[in-house]
């Protein structure tokens, strides 16, 4: 009986494919409409770009804005820094109490320094934002390229310090 089985299956697919119809279908061959006509070629002469868009008055107070608490973070930052440096010129062995408080002192300062990013967050998103919409990239990169710096200083500044203390 298990031999029957793929014989009746056999069977069975070849009375199915029997009855399809010879219907009138269309064909699926390239139509008239579908070919391309001409050429596709720019010529690079003939592009003129588009201007940027020009940032809004929020856009601009905006990024005022971010600019400045940046520039406040960071001569925040800058305030902080000497003594942190005291600290790490100061630091003993690790477990040291001098060495505790170096840690603590950088520890502050990079807190102080996350503040500093937090506008470069934002204008990171403003960013991307103006990227997907064609906004005005060049306004908001400049202020974006300056914070970066400022961001960029501090790290390099910590990064001094940790290799101090260890």
């Amino acid at each position: 009986m298990t031999g029957a089985r793929p014989f009746a299956a056999l069977l069975l697919s070849a009375l199915l494919a029997a009855c399809a119809s010879s219907g009138d279908y269309p064909s699926l061959a390239q139509r008239p409409a579908e070919r391309a006509q001409g050429s596709s070629a720019t010529d690079p002469a003939q592009v003129v770009p588009l201007p940027p868009p020009a940032p809004s008055a929020d856009l601009v107070a905006r990024l005022a804005a971010l600019r400045r608490d940046a520039a406040g973070h960071h001569a925040q930052f800058m305030a902080a820094l000497p003594a942190a440096q005291r600290a790490a010129a100061a630091a003993g062995a690790t477990g040291s109490d001098s060495w505790a408080n170096a840690q603590v002192a950088l520890a502050d300062l990079d807190s102080q320094r996350s503040l500093t990013a937090v506008p470069l967050a934002d204008l990171d998103a403003l960013w991307v934002d103006s990227t997907i919409e064609a906004g005005p990239r060049e306004a908001i990169g400049a202020v974006r390229d300056e914070v970066e710096a400022l961001v960029r200083s501090e790290d390099e500044a910590l990064g001094r310090l940790r290799a101090r203390v260890g």
